[in-house]
C-alpha cells in the first residue's frame, strides 16, 4: 500500500439538525460505511488548524507484529456502523485512506475513574460511552451528540486554530473530564515519542505530544482552558517499560503534581457538577510552542459556545456562497456537501502571529502569506487546486507560497509530494506540485517569483535518486526491475513535465520549454501499439511478457490497472487517439473500458477499490482516470462524454447513508462533483482550457473574488435531457465543446441547451 486504501464514504444521513443559513443546511459531514470511513463528523472552519470530531474506537496499526488490516477503516477515527465513542480529538485527514493524527482525546464520563478506554463489545469497562445516531446532530462548524451510560451532551465548534467543547452534565460528585495522551489514529505502542503536560493552575494545562509515524518528526502543542476549576487531577504513565526513570521517583506523580512526562499517558481532571452544569474547554494547537498555543487560545476570547459556533457555521456560510447553484434539494444538498469536503483541506499551519515550524524542523515566520500543510496532491492537483484557481485564488496563492517555503526548507531541495506538519511523507507517485506551481502562474494567481518557481520545479524534476526519475531521464521510462509502479510513474512524470514546459514557455524559457516538452513523450515508450495499452517495460527495453491489463498487482501501476492508466495522457489526447489507430478506435476502446463487467477475480488484490466505485472498469473512485470520462470531446462522439458523465454523478454521488463510491482524499472526489455538475472540467491542469460536460444544476453562479459573475444557465436540462444541443457563451454560439480560463475569470455568461437526443 503506497498511499490510501479507497473507501467508501457515506453522508451523515441521521438525524440533523440543520442551521438556518442558506447553504450550510445542505452540508451533510460525510462518515464511513461498514468496513470503509474516512471522513469525519466534526466542527471546523474552512482550511481550519483544529479539526474537532468524535473517535468511535482505538484499532491498533498491527496486531502481533503485522498489519491490522481492520484499522484502515479508521483513517478518520469515526465509524459509522459502530456503537460507541472513546472520546473527541483534534486533528483528523479528511477522506484520506491513509493516516495520523488524533492528537489530544478528551473524554467527559461520570462514576468510578476509569483511565482505559475499554472495548467496543464491553464499553462499560472503560471510559468510552454507548451513542446512537438518533441522538447526533451534524452540522458544518458544529457536531453534537449524547454519551448515552453517563447521560452527557457532547457538543463541538471550532474556530481555525481552537477546539471549543461543551459538555452537559447530569448531577454528580464523580464528574471526571479525560484527556489521553496515547490515543492517536493509525497507533501503535512506539508511535508516541514523548509527551508532557504542565498544569499551569486549575483550570489552564499546557503541553505537547511528538509523535512518529506517518510524519516521522511531528511535534504538536497545545493549551487547555476549562470553564470552572477542577478540583482534583491526575495522571497515569501507561508505558509498559522504563528502565531508568531517575529521582522523580521521589514525588508521587500519580496525583496533584504539576508535571506529567513520558510516552503513555493519560490525565483525568475532577469536577462537582450540578443537575444540567455545562463545562466548557477551549484547546488551542500550535505547531511551534506552549507560548504560542496559549497565544492561539486568544483566537476565541470569550466562553459563550453559541456565538463560537454561531461565528464557524458564518464562516463556512462565506465560503459556500461563493457557488449559488439553483436545482432540486437532492443536487443542492450533493453540491454543498461537495463545497464543504473541498474546503476541508489544505489546513493552515501557522499561529497568529505567523509563525511557524518549518520542514527543517526550525521555526519560521509566515510574511504576507498563510501557511499551509495537508497537500494530498496526487489527488488535489486533478480537480481541487483547479478549483480553487477559480473561486479561492488568493488561498490557492498562499498555498503555492507555502509549497515554495517547502522546498526552500528542504534537505532535499523538492517540492512537496504529500505535505503533511512540517514533514513530508512521501506518498503516491509523481512530483505533482509542479502542476499546481504552473497551472496558478499562468493563470496569473501567484504574487510570488515565478522563475524561483520554475527553477524549483526543474529541481524536483532532476532529482535523479527519487522514484526511478534518474532512470526516466536516461531511457525514457522506468525500467520494471527497479520499480513497482514503473508505468504509473512514467505516465505521471511525463504530465508533469508538460506542465513544467508550459511554465517554461510563459517565462520565455525556450530551453527549458523543449527539454521538457520532449521529456512529456515519454509515456509513448510505455504504450505497446500492438496490444493498445500501457504496459511495463523491461531494463533492455523489451515489454514484460506477463501481463494482464485487468490486474492491479505487479503491472507496474499504483492503485490502478492498465486499463485505466492507459489513457492517463491528459496533456495531449490527440497524441494518443493517434498512437490508438484514430477516432474509432480511441472511442471502442472508451466504450469498452466504461461498459466492461469486471471478474471477482479483479478485486483480489485490491482492497483499495470496490465495487461501489467502478462503471464498467472505470474506476471513479480512485483518481487516475477522473479525466477519462471527458475523453469522448477529442472524438466524434463527445455526446458519449456527457452519457457517462451524468451516470457518473447519479452513480457515485448520493445523499445518503453509501453517498460517494471512494474516499474524497481531500476534496479530489468533491472538486470533480462540483466541476461536473457545473458543466466543465479541467483535463489537464496547466492548460487553461476547460473540457465541456453535462450539467445537472438548472443555473449556477460562480462569485469570483474580482467582484465578477460568472453564470451558467442550464435551458431544458432534466434527468433525460442530458445532451448538449447547444452553447452559447454570451449569447454567442460555441462552436465546439471546450472554454477557457479568461472566460470565466472576466465574467460572462456560459448558456446551455439541452436535449433527450445527441444529434
Amino acid at each position: 500500500m503506497h498511499k490510501k486504501i479507497t473507501c467508501i464514504l457515506i453522508l451523515f444521513f441521521v438525524t440533523l439538525t440543520y442551521s438556518q443559513n442558506k447553504y450550510t443546511k445542505y452540508v451533510k459531514p460525510i462518515i464511513g460505511t461498514q468496513r470503509m470511513g474516512h471522513v469525519y463528523p466534526g466542527a471546523s472552519v474552512p482550511f481550519g488548524m483544529v479539526q474537532l470530531s468524535p473517535d468511535t474506537d482505538t484499532i491498533p496499526y498491527a496486531v502481533n507484529g503485522k498489519y491490522n488490516p481492520d484499522v484502515y477503516k479508521y483513517c478518520a477515527g469515526y465509524q459509522y456502523d459502530d456503537k460507541t465513542i472513546v472520546g473527541f480529538s483534534h486533528t483528523h485527514f479528511s477522506g484520506t485512506g491513509h493516516s495520523d493524527l488524533g492528537d489530544f482525546l478528551v473524554m467527559p464520563t461520570l462514576g468510578k475513574l476509569q483511565l482505559n478506554p475499554g472495548t467496543a463489545d464491553k464499553p462499560l469497562n472503560g471510559f468510552r460511552s454507548a451513542f446512537s445516531h438518533s441522538n447526533e446532530v451534524a452540522e458544518a462548524g458544529y457536531y453534537k451528540v449524547k454519551l448515552d451510560d453517563d447521560n452527557i451532551v457532547a457538543e463541538l465548534t471550532a474556530s481555525n486554530r481552537v477546539g471549543f467543547h461543551q459538555y452537559t452534565f447530569p448531577k454528580s460528585e464523580e464528574a471526571h473530564i479525560i484527556l489521553d495522551l496515547m490515543s492517536g489514529i493509525y497507533n501503535y505502542q512506539e508511535k508516541n515519542v514523548w509527551t508532557y503536560v504542565r498544569v499551569v493552575n486549575d483550570t489552564l494545562i499546557t503541553g505537547y505530544r511528538q509523535t512518529n509515524g506517518w510524519a516521522r518528526t511531528r511535534t504538536q502543542y497545545f493549551a487547555m482552558s476549562f470553564s470552572k476549576p477542577f478540583i482534583e487531577y491526575g495522571a497515569k504513565n501507561f508505558e509498559e517499560k522504563q528502565v531508568y526513570k531517575g529521582f522523580w521517583r521521589k514525588f508521587n506523580q500519580e496525583k496533584n503534581f504539576p508535571e506529567a512526562a513520558g510516552k503513555q499517558i493519560r490525565m483525568y481532571f475532577n469536577f462537582k457538577t450540578s443537575e444540567n452544569e455545562k463545562i466548557k474547554i477551549k484547546m488551542a494547537l500550535s505547531s511551534v510552542s506552549m507560548d504560542r498555543a496559549l497565544l492561539n487560545l486568544s483566537e476565541i476570547k470569550h466562553w459563550d459556545f453559541e456565538k463560537a459556533k454561531n461565528d464557524a457555521q458564518n464562516a463556512w456560510e462565506r465560503e459556500l456562497k461563493k457557488v449559488e447553484v439553483e436545482g432540486d434539494e437532492d443536487l443542492k444538498t450533493n453540491f454543498y456537501t461537495a463545497m464543504y469536503h473541498s474546503f476541508l483541506a489544505p489546513t493552515t499551519y501557522m499561529d497568529l502571529d505567523g509563525k511557524y515550524k518549518g520542514l527543517d524542523q526550525n521555526i519560521h515566520q509566515a510574511e504576507d502569506f498563510t501557511n499551509y500543510t495537508t497537500f494530498s496532491l496526487w489527488d488535489t492537483y486533478r480537480a481541487l487546486h483547479p478549483l480553487f484557481n477559480i473561486i479561492q485564488p488568493k488561498k490557492n496563492n498562499d498555498m503555492v507560497h507555502s509549497m515554495m517555503k517547502h522546498y526552500e526548507q528542504s534537505p532535499y531541495k523538492m517540492l512537496p509530494i504529500w505535505s503533511h506538519y512540517a514533514n513530508d511523507n512521501w506518498c503516491m507517485s509523481g512530483y505533482h506540485s509542479v502542476s499546481l506551481l504552473s497551472d496558478a502562474i499562468l493563470k496569473g494567481n501567484y504574487t510570488g517569483d515565478a522563475n524561483k518557481a520554475l527553477e524549483a520545479c526543474i529541481a524536483t524534476a532532476n532529482k535523479r535518486d527519487y522514484e526511478g526519475i534518474g532512470f526516466y531521464i536516461d531511457k525514457g521510462f522506468i525500467p520494471s526491475e527497479k520499480s513497482g509502479i514503473s508505468v504509473s510513474n512514467t505516465l505521471e512524470y511525463a504530465y508533469d513535465d508538460w506542465a513544467i514546459a508550459q511554465l517554461a514557455k510563459k517565462l520565455n524559457r525556450n530551453d527549458v520549454y523543449e527539454q521538457f516538452l520532449k521529456r512529456s513523450e515519454n509515456w509513448k515508450n510505455n504504450f505497446d501499439v500492438a496490444t493498445g495499452f500501457m504496459r511495463p517495460k523491461l531494463a533492455d527495453g523489451s515489454f514484460k511478457k506477463e501481463f494482464d491489463p485487468l490486474n492491479t498487482h505487479g503491472q507496474g501501476f499504483i492503485e490502478g490497472n492498465s486499463w485505466n492508466y492507459t489513457f492517463f495522457v491528459p496533456q495531449n489526447p490527440n497524441a494518443l487517439v493517434e498512437a490508438m489507430g484514430g477516432k474509432k478506435v480511441f472511442t471502442k476502446k472508451l466504450d469498452e473500458l466504461f461498459s466492461m463487467n469486471l471478474p471477482d477475480v479483479f478485486f483480489a488484490d485490491t482492497e483499495d477499490i470496490t465495487r461501489d466505485g467502478i462503471i464498467g472498469g472505470y474506476v471513479h473512485g480512485n483518481e487516475p482516470a477522473h479525466h477519462v470520462a471527458y475523453l469522448y470531446n477529442w472524438t466524434d462522439q463527445p455526446w458519449k462524454s456527457q452519457e457517462i458523465i451524468r451516470k457518473t454523478l447519479k452513480m457515485q454521488y448520493k445523499p445518503t447513508p453509501d453517498g460517494l463510491g471512494g474516499n474524497d482524499d481531500c476534496g479530489q472526489m468533491s472538486a470533480w462533483y462540483i466541476f461536473s455538475s457545473l458543466g466543465f472540467y479541467p483535463v489537464a491542469p496547466g492548460n487553461n482550457e476547460y473540457a465541456i460536460g453535462s450539467p445537472t444544476v438548472q443555473n449556477a453562479t460562480i462569485n469570483l473574488e474580482n467582484g465578477k459573475s460568472f453564470q451558467i444557465k442550464v435551458n431544458n436540462g432534466s434527468d433525460k435531457n442530458i445532451y448538449v444541443k447547444k452553447m452559447l457563451l454570451n449569447k454567442k454560439p460555441l462552436t465546439n465543446f471546450f472554454i477557457n480560463y479568461e472566460d470565466i475569470i472576466k465574467g460572462g455568461t456560459l448558456e446551455f441547451i439541452m436535449s433527450n437526443k445527441h444529434k
